[in-house]
């Protein structure tokens, strides 16, 4: 009998293949909620089912022989085996790689870098991947709020300890002022003023790192002359230093032009030199440069303090943090609460500079980069250095 190729016929097939399909995809319905295995398992019979509907669907619509539709449906019946064992093949893997996604998952939750790198199939590799993305930003930046709490209860510990030193003194002398036991008023009422200074300076400084950390420092647009800003920080140490017994010198390479607020660059310059000051022993020596390297203006401000230990290096501009443990409380330059070097590389940052420290026999070097001024073409001059 030949076959009947219509409209009619076709539509036929078409409805036995849907109908089929949707009461397979019912059915099927508990498997899919089960597991991954159990959708594959789904696809693979609601597809079967729909095949075999659509035999069906033909043999009535007269698209095929009604001798061929038992043979038809074998030959459907053993492809779905075959493709049900591919399925539980893939169901295996994707179980495994769930497994292994799902650990991933409990490692990032317990804050670890999942560890596990089997390699896992498709989009699987990718989540995982990116886990560990995430898992290892997470884990630096508990790193980092751990270094910060810590330095922060240092930096507390050390401030309560200096604001209670002058505190003291200053209690005892008032109570001998006022009972009349003070053997040289005079003597007294100039350490007290010298401790108020002392203690103004401390306030200032944790004021000022508070706006440096919350973004408040205003840059502004000045075009500053770095040698000139240089030799006004050394002429206004240069007291200081004398009282330290250390030569302080100044030697001008270049004359760059820097765009940025003077009143602060100038705090960061002097704050270095502070500092070399206050490590350089008697009669050592501290030199500040100014030079143009590499298209930038660099300050220079190298000490003869012995040098500094390499794990204490990396550690220097954080808030606090000093590579001694000593107090120095008396003298022309009492140590401070740590906070001067990081008040600088928050000036140097906010400028888009930079800053490090290196050893450099006898002592070490802070050195400073600034962008010059666009239209800025710093001029060489013949080194001189001033005494």
């Amino acid at each position: 009998m030949p076959m009947m190729l219509d409209a009619s016929n076709i539509l036929l097939a078409l409805l036995f293949a849907a109908v089929g399909g949707a009461l397979a995809w019912l059915c099927t319905t508990p498997l899919r909620t089960r597991s991954i295995g159990g959708l594959l398992s789904s696809v693979i019979i609601t597809a079967s089912a729909t095949t075999a509907a659509a035999v069906v669907g033909s043999v009535r619509g007269m698209l095929l022989p009604a001798h061929e539709h038992v043979a038809t449906i074998v030959i459907i019946a053993v492809t779905a085996v075959v493709a049900t064992a591919a399925a539980v093949a893939a169901v295996r893997r994707v179980s495994a790689d769930s497994r292994v996604l799902r650990a991933a998952i409990a490692d990032v939750g317990e804050g670890r870098v999942p560890t596990d790198n089997r390699r896992l199939g498709g989009e699987l590799e990718q989540a995982r991947r990116e886990l560990q993305a995430a898992a290892a930003m997470l884990a630096e930046g508990r790193r980092r709020e751990q270094a910060l709490e810590a330095s922060r209860r240092q930096l507390v510990s050390w401030v309560s300890h200096d604001l209670r030193t002058p505190l003291a003194g200053l209690r005892a002398m008032t109570e001998a002022l006022e009972d009349g036991v003070a053997d040289d008023p005079d003597r007294y009422y100039k350490q007290m003023h010298e401790s108020v200074i002392r203690l103004t300076r401390m306030v200032d400084d944790l004021f000022d790192l508070s706006r440096i950390q919350a973004g408040g420092l205003r840059v502004g647009d000045d075009r500053v002359l770095l040698s000139d800003l240089v030799s006004d920080a050394v002429a206004a140490l240069q007291p200081l230093a004398a009282a330290s017994h250390v030569h302080l010198g100044v030697a001008v390479q270049a004359m760059p032009v820097v765009v940025g607020n003077p009143h602060e660059l100038n705090r960061a310059v002097t704050n270095l030199l502070a500092n070399a000051i206050r490590h350089t022993h008697d009669g050592g020596e501290v030199e500040v440069s100014v030079a143009s390297v590499n298209g930038q203006a660099e300050v220079r401000v190298r000490d003869a303090c012995g040098g500094i230990d390499g794990k204490h290096l990396e550690r220097l501009f954080e808030v606090g943090y000093r590579a001694s443990s000593a107090r120095t409380v008396d003298g022309p330059n009492p140590a401070g609460a740590g906070l001067g070097l990081a008040i600088t590389k928050g000036i140097v940052d906010a400028h888009g500079g930079s800053i490090d420290v290196m050893n450099n026999p006898p002592g070490c070097v802070f050195r400073v980069r600034l962008p010059l001024a666009s239209d800025a073409s710093p001029a060489l001059v013949t080194d001189r250095t001033v005494g």
